[in-house]
């Protein structure tokens, strides 16, 4: 768990310096797809240090948040501190099988975190076995068929092709966070089939347009597809 912890924990302070950012086009297509939520109790996988989190306690929903980068954990703390909304934040691997054992949510929510967890199959089979009969999995990552261009880095390995999948570590000049920290390329039907394998019954998908600004700096790239969101249910067993 140290060595996938570290990948954050050592950009913890730049990461999660300044005011939260909803203002992604994918954050915005996530909580659509995630519904109402006061009085529902959430889980927000892979939380960093609370953007999401705190905009779902703020419209009412009963949050805990969860996170592999103890640094990352330390910084949501700390702002709940300063501003209580009665959010928990727990240090946990998402695909450890014991991990928030005997909790329950109405929904699991993830920006951003699944091309972050190694262990894909684990972590779906966590948010199957955490989320209540009936309950809902809504997630949004980079699209996986985004291929790039000279200035960003496609989903996929610079160095490779669509169908290799693995951890890489972006090299081209505006794609920051990655040439930082890497990510897990996956093939779309890997990302669907594992949820499917994980009980997970796909429910919606969004595509959204990237925002003008990222479009202005990447003209090029904003003609492929950027972001996806999906959604998912645990289905009801039948009476």
């Amino acid at each position: 768990m140290g060595g996938v912890s570290a990948r954050y924990d050592l950009i913890a302070a730049e990461y999660a310096s300044g005011a939260d950012d909803l203002s992604s086009p994918a954050v915005g297509a996530l909580l659509d797809l995630a519904g109402p939520v006061r009085g529902q109790r959430v889980l927000d996988l892979a939380c960093g240090h609370g953007t999401v989190a705190r905009d779902l306690a703020r419209k009412g929903a009963h949050v805990v948040g969860l996170d592999i980068s103890t640094q990352l954990v330390k910084r949501a703390r700390e702002a709940e501190a300063r501003a209580a909304w009665g959010i928990t934040y727990e240090v946990g691997d998402a695909a450890d099988p014991d991990v928030l054992a005997g909790s329950t949510f109405d929904l699991v929510v993830c920006n951003f975190g699944m091309s972050d967890i190694d262990d894909l199959d684990g972590a779906c089979v966590t948010v199957q076995r955490l989320l209540r009969p009936g309950g809902r999995f809504a997630f949004s990552i980079l699209h996986p068929c985004f291929g790039g261009t000279a200035s960003v880095c496609g989903s996929w390995p610079s160095n490779g092709t669509y169908y290799d999948e693995r951890w890489w570590r972006a090299d081209r000049e505006l794609s920051s966070l990655r040439r930082e920290v890497g990510a897990n390329h996956r093939t779309l039907s890997t990302y669907l089939n594992t949820l499917t394998r994980s009980g997970l019954q796909l429910e919606a998908t969004a595509e959204p347009r990237p925002e003008e600004s990222w479009t202005a700096e990447r003209p090029e790239a904003a003609v492929q597809p950027v972001y996806l969101a999906v959604a998912c249910l645990r289905p009801v067993a039948p009476a």
